[in-house]
């Protein structure tokens, strides 16, 4: 059957890894505009882009020919955040992220403010946010309360074992338990964030 520019990402990217380079090229094809201006977006430099561009291809190919793709019909949502992570990369690199600290319970969230942030840190310290509140409504309801008790409300392991009803040590437990889903979840999702 021939590859055409009709058939589905999951297709095309089936395609490719059975070894038909236009499938890859129509693919790129179909998403390059948006992925480029995504890019462009965040970094507005037209250099920059085109080297961020290349490198979200080459680390898309690297994965599906070693047979780690697994977001089956969400291609472009994937590759987004692939170009996402390699500008936060970037970031990082020339210090214009901003600082974070890492104090064990809190290190997911613990990002501090910078009054000089620039307008792309910002975005990605949004982004962060986004998807931790994103992680954090996928846990089990008990360690998503407690959660969003001790970070976002800021209340104390008592409080939050008086308002729910079991013991300070359950709290912890459930913070902790909270704590080791999030980072499965961060995984498994393939986020960037600078506290892991």
């Amino acid at each position: 059957m021939a590859t055409t520019g009709n058939s589905t990402d999951s297709i095309l990217v089936s395609r490719y890894i059975m070894g038909d380079e236009i499938a890859l090229s129509l693919l790129i094809n179909r998403h390059s505009n948006r992925i480029y201006s995504f890019i462009f977006s965040k970094v507005y430099d037209r250099d920059l882009t085109e080297d961020i561009f290349q490198d979200t291809f080459v680390k898309v190919i690297r994965t599906l020919k070693r047979g780690k793709y697994n977001e089956e019909g969400k291609f472009l949502p994937w590759v987004m955040r692939i170009a996402h992570n390699l500008v936060i990369d970037h970031f990082r690199k020339e210090n214009r992220m901003p600082k974070y600290q890492d104090n064990n319970e809190l290190s997911i969230f613990s990002i501090i403010s910078d009054n000089a942030m620039s307008k792309e840190s910002s975005l990605i310290q949004e982004q962060i946010y986004s998807d931790v509140r994103m992680l954090v409504d996928q846990l089990p309801s008990d360690q998503n309360e407690v959660i969003t008790m001790r970070i976002y409300k800021e209340m104390s392991f008592k409080d939050i074992s008086e308002q729910t009803g079991v013991s300070i040590n359950t709290a912890l437990g459930r913070m902790r338990y909270a704590l080791i889903n999030l980072r499965k979840l961060v995984e498994k999702h393939q986020l960037q964030l600078s506290t892991f």
